[in-house]
């Protein structure tokens, strides 16, 4: 009995082994096992791997809203037809709004059923049915965004959702080349559809659009990864040095209050207490005198106001009455009156001869046109009467 157990030394030596078993994968190059060759692709899973099927029938059920009734009616039969292809049953509920999938008999793959969960959730959210039949493939997965519970105010959502989208579609679009991915934004919610890796860039961008971070910095540093990705040496290195490092310039600053309140100096002893209405009466001796000589006092007071209102009331009527002051007038010289068409006041026109000479020519010519305008009319008086006194 006693050879048969094992000895002191024997374990020890068998944990050294497992030790140096351990320690024989950690002596490769761990880029080798990071990087993925180009190329190779994962074998499809085929009815070899599974010939039995399943045990148990699996389904998962949607709801879709009112406008989306018309097109998943139209394109239904397509769906069903891509989900027979992996014998999955598919129905449509229109009394109830709803999308039903779930497993047959003839199912081998087990996961098939949560790729035709994200189709319906996909056709429920707006995405067309020719970008939405692409989950059904191994290498492509989706992501639904929720945005709707991350900024309060309804305004404020509608502008960063909308800057996400940019002008015409541009931002979403160039989002689209640089992560291979179908980008839906519809209502409350971002749908994606793409590779892994992509739908990861996706959801950062969103998150961070809404967090009022615009979307051309995280679009600028996809740009240079993808450049950096095409270099075979810089896969295995840190790629921190080449991206951008951009600061946030407009930092929303707390408000200052209008009416600031300066902290007094500390001090241990509490503050003097206040004097009572009969403290000040003592003070000033009213206290003391009779209820009679106290209502007096006041009634003085009210007709001492009433006389200071009545005083400037009266002075403010008065106004009306004072006289604006008037503007001295400058008379002109006796020997320079024919400049009166022009101002006295300026020296220019005072010193320049032709100014004068323009001045009298003006003068002799406004005479000669006021004489015939006069002769004129006289003439047509005298013709207007001798027509009368023939027509008589």
């Amino acid at each position: 009995m006693a050879s048969s157990l094992p000895s002191g030394p024997v374990p020890a030596a068998g944990k050294s082994e497992f030790r140096n078993q351990k320690s024989k994968p950690e002596s490769k190059d761990e880029s080798e096992l990071l990087t993925v060759p180009d190329g190779w692709k994962e074998p499809a899973f085929s009815k070899e791997d599974n010939p039995r099927g399943l045990l148990e029938e699996s389904s998962f059920a949607t709801l879709f809203p009112k406008y989306r009734e018309a097109y998943l009616k139209e394109c239904w039969p397509l769906v069903q037809k891509a989900l027979n292809e992996h014998h999955v049953k598919a129905t449509l509920d229109l009394i109830e709004g709803s999308m039903t999938v779930c497993t047959t008999k003839k199912t081998f793959d087990p996961y098939i059923i949560i790729r035709a969960r994200d189709l319906i959730k996909l056709l429920a959210r707006s995405v067309s049915f020719e970008q939405a039949v692409r989950i059904l493939q191994d290498d492509i997965a989706c992501d639904i965004i929720k945005i709707g519970s991350l900024v309060r105010n309804k305004e404020r959502f509608v502008k960063r959702r909308q800057r996400l989208i940019g002008p015409k579609g541009s931002t979403l679009k160039a989002l689209e080349l640089l992560t291979n991915c179908y980008i839906m934004v519809q209502g409350n919610t971002v749908s994606a559809i793409g590779p892994f890796s992509g739908l990861k860039e996706v959801r950062k961008v969103v998150l961070d659009t809404m967090k009022n971070i615009h979307p051309i910095y995280n679009i600028k540093t996809l740009m240079i990864k993808r450049e950096l990705a095409k270099d075979s040496e810089l896969r295995s290195q840190s790629w921190e040095r080449f991206l951008p490092h951009f600061k946030h310039k407009n930092v929303n600053k707390r408000k200052e209050p209008k009416k600031k309140t300066v902290k007094k100096a500390y001090t241990p002893f509490p503050p003097p207490q206040p004097e009572s209405q009969i403290d000040k009466e003592l003070a000033s001796g009213e206290y003391f005198l009779k209820a009679n000589q106290k209502k007096r006092q006041k009634m003085e007071a009210i007709k001492a106001k009433q006389a200071e209102a009545l005083s400037k009331r009266q002075e403010e009527r008065n106004k009306a009455f004072i006289p604006p002051k008037e503007k001295t007038v400058v008379k002109p010289k006796e020997g320079n009156a024919h400049f009166s068409l022009f101002d006295v006041k300026n020296p220019l026109s005072m010193k320049s001869k032709s100014i004068v000479n323009l001045s009298k020519s003006v003068v002799l010519i406004s005479k000669e046109i006021f004489i015939s305008f006069i002769s004129c009319l006289s003439i047509s008086l005298i013709i207007k009467s001798k027509d009368k006194k023939r027509m008589r």
